[in-house]
């Protein structure tokens, strides 16, 4: 079980090299925010487009199919899936609550005994009262149902054992898109950009907080070592796992009170391999000289806009301009 190739999700691309990966990481950084917040408050349709973008960028940028094909898998079967099950589920309308008891019971109980006399009943074929109303059909006739003034039908389906609205399609629409680009957008930046360049777009967005005395260098620097972090943790997990599974425990003889003695000594082992990791880290940066981010700052990634970043910059303002214009829920 090798977890650095089962688990695909975050994973940086370092071969082969797309267009995507030649962009520069703050307008990627721009575009993740992008798709992250252009779906609040959008209409279905638009939902449904930043998907397909979503879908069509990876095809463009000319991603190996073995890389994202598993993932794109998984996570467009669950999507597949919450449409489902959101679009039989009730629409969760809102109904109108009538208390059981009365709001004012006093004022209830000193009403007079007699009661007003009862309004008439409406004509049921006569709505603009002209002539004599009449209260029920004559008899020997059938009520006439009047047409619909237009095609509108809030059900759509209804069966024995579920309805579907179109209050419940929406809901299934806006819940599964948001899931697929939530975590697919994420996905796909982490894949074409690499950890040095993520921390580089982020101090470089956040260098006008400096005005405000906040440690943006110190906090570029945490995000890059916990980002060099999560494979160390993988591996740790992984040699853990491994050792635990060429023993052959058997389980079934140990019972629940000797198997969670095991996984807790299997977790102290590991917290301790995580802290010796971080030791190391921390030894190697003092042997270094390392003693402030500001007087021992790397530049990781030298930021110039090229003729593709000026075509994305255009690109992302003419979509948050259709998003405004046309993408608004109604």
């Amino acid at each position: 079980m090798d977890l650095l190739r089962s688990l695909p999700l975050g994973l940086y691309l370092e071969q082969p090299i797309t267009w995507l990966h030649r962009l520069d990481p703050r307008l990627k950084l721009a575009w993740l925010m992008t798709f992250l917040a252009a779906p609040l408050l959008a209409n279905a349709f638009w939902r449904v487009l930043l998907s397909a973008l979503l879908v069509l960028l990876t095809v463009l940028a000319l991603i190996p199919l073995r890389v994202w094909r598993q993932q794109m898998g998984w996570l467009l079967t669950l999507s597949f899936m919450v449409f489902a099950l959101t679009t039989v589920l009730p629409d969760g309308l809102k109904t109108r609550h009538q208390p059981r008891l009365p709001v004012d019971e006093l004022a209830f109980a000193q009403q007079p005994n007699k009661l007003p006399p009862a309004a008439a009943p409406l004509p049921w074929y006569n709505p603009l009262a002209v002539g004599k109303p009449s209260v029920s059909p004559p008899a020997g006739t059938t009520p006439t149902v009047l047409p619909q003034p237009t095609d509108y039908r809030y059900v759509v389906f209804k069966s024995r054992w579920f309805t579907i609205t179109k209050r419940s399609i929406a809901l299934a629409i806006r819940y599964s898109t948001l899931l697929f680009t939530l975590i697919y957008s994420t996905n796909l930046f982490l894949l074409v950009t690499s950890p040095e360049e993520i921390t580089a777009a982020i101090e470089d967005w956040m260098s006008p907080l400096r005005r405000f005395n906040l440690p943006v260098t110190e906090v570029a620097l945490t995000l890059t070592l916990s980002l060099r972090f999560i494979p160390l943790v993988l591996e740790e997990v992984q040699n853990l796992m491994r050792s635990v599974s060429t023993r052959a425990i058997n389980w079934r003889k140990l019972g629940w009170r000797q198997a969670l003695q095991v996984w807790l000594t299997v977790a102290e082992r590991l917290l301790e391999n995580l802290l010796l990791r971080a030791e190391q880290i921390a030894s190697a940066m003092k042997v270094r000289g390392f003693t402030s981010p500001n007087e021992h700052q790397v530049q990781w990634h030298q930021f110039r806009l090229k003729w593709v970043d000026w075509l994305a910059i255009v690109t992302l303002t003419g979509l948050w301009g259709a998003r405004l214009v046309w993408g608004w829920e109604l």
